[in-house]
């Protein structure tokens, strides 16, 4: 095993490497960078007279990596790694993370263009069906997941699904990024930590973080007959991944076991109630 060295932390880190990564895809993966960049933050803020560890401040002490996935054999995916980050009473920090990085989730809503906007009447929003095997799921109900490109556009096998079976594709500018908005008056920044302004699923064992968007498009009432119709989560033979169409109000219940759409329920619940969400779609300028 290989071990170097963080130089840019005082005291210096000591990172021991599997034999399968180098100093150099370590640094360059980009969770990892987030995340001793958050850690870093947030341990500084103990220097303030007023946090809870001003007087027995923690430190980073050593990094262990212990396992990584690669993705087509080539390109980081996932690392397990043990941060160990004690106190001069030696007392510990549980510091055993799943390394993955963020991801987005959008909450879907279509609505029938004959009804009065402003109303929730008639909502219904997308889910989708797919292997979840981490879950022990071959049909894991969920609200779309996946990213955003390059190009601002939501991509990923959510997004395919979605663009093939009803032909929307979701633009950045068409998206209320819910997190960003409840976030506004973030309590957290008062702390001086540079969390994302995002959904933490994990955070007892994982980095991930997930900021969650809305995305609103009234449509004809005839297509959204259609697409009930069509969009029931039943698979073809050998499908891998599926759409089903709830009601809005149901996504409590048809979604409850995905921590994304109870945060995207709860979300969208508030912000209506606080104004901040828009009665309609947000009109793309592309």
């Amino acid at each position: 095993m290989t071990t170097f060295t963080l130089n840019d932390w005082k005291p210096s880190v000591p990172v021991t490497l599997t034999d399968d990564l180098t100093e150099e895809q370590l640094i360059n993966f980009t969770a990892f960078k987030n995340w001793t960049s958050t850690l870093k933050t947030s341990l500084a803020q103990q220097s303030r007279a007023e946090h809870a560890f001003h007087h027995e401040p923690y430190q980073l002490k050593s990094i262990q990596i212990q396992a990584v996935d690669y993705f087509g054999g080539k390109r980081v995916g996932f690392i397990k790694l043990k941060a160990e980050v004690r106190n001069e009473k030696d007392e510990m920090l549980p510091g055993s993370i799943f390394l993955r990085g963020g991801s987005v989730a959008m909450l879907v809503i279509l609505q029938p263009d004959d009804v009065e906007m402003g109303t929730e009447q008639d909502k219904h929003v997308i889910l989708t069906l797919q292997p979840r095997i981490p879950a022990g799921s071959l049909s894991f109900a969920e609200i779309p997941a996946g990213m955003l490109d390059d190009s601002g556009s939501f991509a990923g096998g959510a997004a395919k699904e979605l663009a093939e079976e009803t032909g929307l594709e979701i633009k950045q500018d068409e998206l209320l990024d819910m997190t960003a908005l409840a976030l506004d008056k973030d309590a957290q920044a008062e702390s001086g930590e540079a969390l994302h302004k995002a959904v933490y699923p994990s955070a007892g064992g994982c980095d991930e973080f997930i900021p969650i968007f809305v995305y609103q498009k009234r449509i004809p009432r005839d297509q959204l007959k259609d697409w009930q119709g069509k969009l029931t989560g039943l698979r073809d033979h050998g499908e891998k991944i599926t759409l089903k169409l709830v009601a809005l109000r149901d996504l409590w219940r048809e979604g409850a076991r995905d921590a994304k759409a109870l945060a995207a329920y709860a979300l969208y619940q508030g912000l209506r109630a606080e104004g901040k969400i828009p009665a309609g779609e947000v009109k793309s300028s592309m």
